[in-house]
C-alpha cells in the first residue's frame, strides 16, 4: 500500500495493540498514524511510574509480566527496551497455610501430608478426582475432573467467585486451561520460554515503539466517532460495544482496583500471593518491588486488589463472556465485519482475554494483513 495518496491512520489506544499497529505501519509503509488516548499517558494497563515516595517502579494498574514462546514476539519487544529474566513464583495464602501455585508436586505432598513422586501423585491426583464428569461443561466442572473437590475448594472455588463476581458454574471450563498441573517441583507459573520484565518499565518500552516520525500522539484525548471522518481508516483498541454506543448493549466485563501501602522493610518476600478464601475480601497481594529483583530498596510498596463489577464509570479488564455476552458480542462482531473502515484490535476491541504477547502477535498480523503483506511462516 503506498503512502503517496494514503490519509493518516487514526489508533484509539496507546496500549500495545495500538502502539505496534503504529509502528509497524510507519516502518513498513511510511504510513503516518495519530494515536490517541484518553488517559494522560500512553502504555495502557501496563503503565508504570517510578513512584515519587520510595523510588519503586510500579505497575500502576496491576502487574505485568511479560512471557512468550515466540521468538520472534520475544525480539521484538526487545527491540524497545531490555527484559531481565524474570520468574513468577505465585503463593497462595489459605487457612490451611501457604502454598505453591500453580498446583505442583510440592503443593500436593504439603497440602495431603505425603510424600509422593510423580508417578504416584498422578495416580493419586485421579483417584480423588471426578471421573464421573467426562465432558466438563464449566469451570467447576472442569477443575474437580482435573484436581478433584478438595484442591479445587482450597484454591480457586472462593477465589473464582471474587474473581469474577459469579458462581464457578457459570463460567466457561475453558478458563481453567490457563492454570496447569505440574507432576513435579516446578514452582514457576509460567511454562514459556521467555520471561521478563523490562527494566525501566512498560511505559518506556510503548513510548520507544511510538518514537518515529510518522506517528504522532495525543494523550488525554478520548474518542468521537466524528472523528473518523478525517482519516483513512480506524484501528480501535477501545471497548467494541462502546464504539458502536452500546446499541445492542453491554458487554460483562469485570474490573479491579487496589489499596496501596507504603511501608518499610519486605512485606511478604513475595511478588503476588492470591488469598483463595472467602473470609477475606481480596484476591491477591502484590509487592512491587519484588518485581524487580534487580533493583534494592528500603522501603515497599503493597497492592491490595480487589474484584468488582464494571459500570460505567469504571476501566473495564476482565471479560466475563458468559453466554449472555456471548450472544450481544455476536451482533457487535456482525457490525464489525459490516465496517469497513475500522479495525478492531487488543483485549478490549476482540472482547477476549489476552496475554501481553497474544496482543503483540495479533497486532503484527493485522496490519500486515491490512498492508498486504505476506505473514511469517
Amino acid at each position: 500500500m503506498s503512502s503517496s495518496n494514503q490519509r493518516p491512520i487514526l489508533i484509539v489506544g496507546a496500549g500495545f495493540a495500538g502502539a505496534v499497529v503504529a509502528r509497524e505501519l510507519a516502518e513498513r509503509a511510511n504510513i503516518s498514524s495519530v494515536v490517541i488516548d484518553s488517559r494522560d499517558h500512553v502504555a495502557g494497563n501496563c503503565h508504570s511510574v517510578r513512584a515519587a515516595d520510595t523510588g519503586i517502579l510500579e505497575h500502576v494498574y496491576g502487574p505485568h509480566i511479560f512471557h512468550t514462546s515466540n521468538r520472534e514476539t520475544w525480539d521484538y519487544v526487545n527491540r524497545f527496551g531490555v527484559f531481565h529474566p524474570f520468574v513468577n513464583r505465585v503463593k497462595a495464602s489459605t487457612q490451611r497455610g501457604i502454598f505453591s501455585l500453580p498446583i505442583n508436586l510440592h503443593t500436593i505432598n504439603q497440602f495431603y501430608g505425603r510424600h509422593l513422586n510423580p508417578v504416584e501423585a498422578r495416580a493419586f491426583l485421579a483417584s480423588v478426582a471426578d471421573s464421573s464428569i467426562t465432558a466438563p461443561a464449566n469451570f467447576e466442572e472442569q477443575a474437580l475432573k482435573m484436581i478433584g473437590r478438595d484442591l479445587y475448594e482450597a484454591f480457586f472455588l472462593g477465589y473464582t467467585q471474587k474473581q469474577w463476581g459469579c458462581s464457578p458454574r457459570e463460567l466457561p471450563a475453558s478458563i481453567l486451561s490457563r492454570l496447569p498441573v505440574r507432576f513435579s517441583y516446578d514452582d514457576n507459573y509460567y511454562a514459556d520460554t521467555f520471561v521478563g520484565i523490562p527494566e525501566a518499565g512498560y511505559t518506556r518500552v510503548i513510548e520507544n515503539l511510538l518514537d518515529h516520525p510518522c506517528i504522532s500522539v495525543r494523550v488525554s484525548t478520548p474518542w468521537d466517532p466524528a472523528m473518523q471522518r478525517d482519516f483513512g481508516h480506524v484501528f480501535f483498541s477501545g471497548p467494541i460495544d462502546a464504539f458502536f454506543g452500546y446499541e445492542e448493549g453491554r458487554l460483562g466485563y469485570r474490573t479491579v482496583y487496589w489499596d496501596r501501602l507504603v511501608a518499610e522493610g519486605d512485606y511478604q518476600g513475595n511478588a503476588v500471593i492470591n488469598y483463595p478464601g472467602l473470609e477475606v475480601p481480596f484476591t491477591r497481594v502484590h509487592e512491587h518491588k519484588h518485581f524487580a529483583p534487580w533493583e534494592t530498596h528500603n522501603r515497599t510498596v503493597v497492592f491490595t486488589e480487589f474484584s468488582k463489577e464494571t459500570t460505567a464509570a469504571d476501566t473495564p479488564y476482565y471479560p466475563k463472556r458468559l453466554k449472555t455476552d456471548m450472544t450481544v458480542l455476536e451482533k457487535y462482531q456482525q457490525r464489525a465485519a459490516a465496517s469497513p473502515g475500522v479495525t478492531f484490535i487488543g483485549r478490549l476491541g476482540s472482547y477476549r482475554y489476552l496475554d501481553m504477547n497474544v496482543v503483540i502477535e495479533e497486532a503484527l498480523k493485522v496490519t500486515r494483513q491490512f498492508l498486504e503483506l505476506p505473514q511469517p511462516t
